[in-house]
């Protein structure tokens, strides 16, 4: 086996392989270090007495989450939800269509945001997780994903969105119509039961359930800001600013998206002090007002064959980092060409607008503010104080998956 295919990009060991290895030589050690031992050690390019900064250098560049040993820790887990239903002696029909909603409505993504959480953990800790830190990292990332999915069902309803990843939104499937909303209501309790079920004795429990609570809150309010400042039925570019425009970006996307996932694993770890959590604040935020600002520029600009989708922000009247920054700088008549096209449901005035885009040399101006906000990222990540436990790489890992990607 190439030493590349265990070192550049995810182990090609899943949790379940590692394990019968471990049964065949009765080997007791934690399983997550065993996965280090058989990527590592037992690699003929790293012998025993190779200086232990070389294995700390190649564990980092392996040591994000395999996605099937995230996923392997929902289905318990779903369960565990399910159970906790049936208590109530739910009839059998409402069991079976909240598991429905559970399968169909938080595994299937990305899941970028779950796996922060063990990927957090590992950059935290510069060693492997043992079994029990990996499983209860693991399980704070689902939860992650299940809040993820509370917001998606709700917002799919709410902008009467027709697909979500390849298949019809929840209330439109058969016979669900506007339950989705009471559906939506159970996926987010269901992150207070697990919680409580298993952080309760967690000295951090409080500060975790608060924390979600504050991080829902702060999603709503911007997704309320969202809703009324670009209705699809009433395009008015007056509503748009880039004030506007920077709190939904940054409380509808960056507080749940980013900056969530690496909180939960301080608190987790116990390395949640005051100074810690407000440098992750500091870089995590301004990380997440790229990303969405970085989208609203794909949906243009990008290629629709390569991202796997339209871009549909200028025909859905979207409050978008493009429109915002080509409202102060058009003429008088391009803003009238705005006026008349902008949030209309027709390909030839949506080309319009894109013209006017391309005459502001908004493409141009968006790789200028990336090289800006980017330098600045990487300012603020060189000046992370380590001494409380926080470590760079969990910043530099964020950046170099968001930097000038294309999808």
């Amino acid at each position: 086996m190439s030493p590349f295919n265990c070192f550049w990009g995810s182990s090609p060991f899943t949790r379940q392989e590692i394990r019968q290895q471990r049964k065949s030589k009765q080997d007791k050690r934690p399983l997550r270090g065993e996965l280090l031992k058989l990527v590592l050690h037992e690699s003929p390019f790293f012998p025993y007495h190779a200086p232990s900064s070389v294995f700390y250098f190649f564990f980092i560049m392996a040591s994000t989450t395999k996605r099937a040993d995230f996923e392997a820790i929902w289905p318990s887990l779903s369960q565990d939800i399910l159970a906790h239903a049936k208590k109530y002696n739910l009839p059998a029909n409402a069991v079976e269509w909240f598991q429905k909603s559970l399968d169909l409505n938080v595994p299937g993504g990305k899941l970028n945001r779950g796996l922060s959480c063990p990927d957090t953990g590992l950059a935290l800790l510069k060693q492997p997780l043992s079994d029990e830190q990996f499983e209860h990292l693991s399980i704070l990332g689902w939860l992650t994903e299940l809040l993820q999915a509370f917001f998606l069902v709700s917002d799919d309803l709410m902008d009467s969105s027709i697909t979500r990843r390849g298949q019809p939104c929840w209330y439109r499937q058969e016979g669900v119509g506007l339950i989705a909303i009471n559906d939506a209501f159970m996926l987010e309790s269901a992150i207070y039961m697990i919680l409580k079920q298993r952080f309760r004795s967690h000295p951090s429990y409080i500060d975790i359930v608060e924390l979600f609570h504050e991080t829902t809150w702060q999603t709503e309010l911007g997704q309320l800001c969202d809703l009324i400042t670009a209705p699809e039925d009433n395009v008015n570019l007056d509503n748009f600013s880039m004030e506007k425009y920077m709190f939904i970006v940054t409380y509808k996307t960056a507080y749940y998206s980013f900056y969530l996932p690496v909180a939960l694993a301080l608190m987790y770890l116990q390395r949640a002090t005051p100074e810690n959590l407000k440098q992750a604040h500091d870089i995590l935020i301004p990380l997440g007002q790229y990303f969405q600002i970085q989208d609203d520029y794909l949906d243009n600009f990008g290629d629709p064959a390569f991202i796997g989708k339209i871009g549909t922000d200028i025909q859905d009247n979207k409050c978008s980092w493009l429109i915002n920054q080509a409202i102060p700088l058009c003429s008088a008549e391009q803003r009238q060409v705005l006026d008349e096209n902008y949030g209309r449901k027709n390909s030839e005035q949506e080309a319009k607008v894109k013209k006017v885009f391309e005459e502001l040399q908004l493409e141009k101006l968006y790789k200028e503010y990336e090289e800006k906000v980017v330098g600045e990222l990487r300012t603020k990540i060189a000046a992370v104080d380590e001494s409380s436990g926080l470590q760079k790489e969990v910043f530099e890992a964020f950046l170099a998956k968001i930097y000038k990607r294309t999808k």
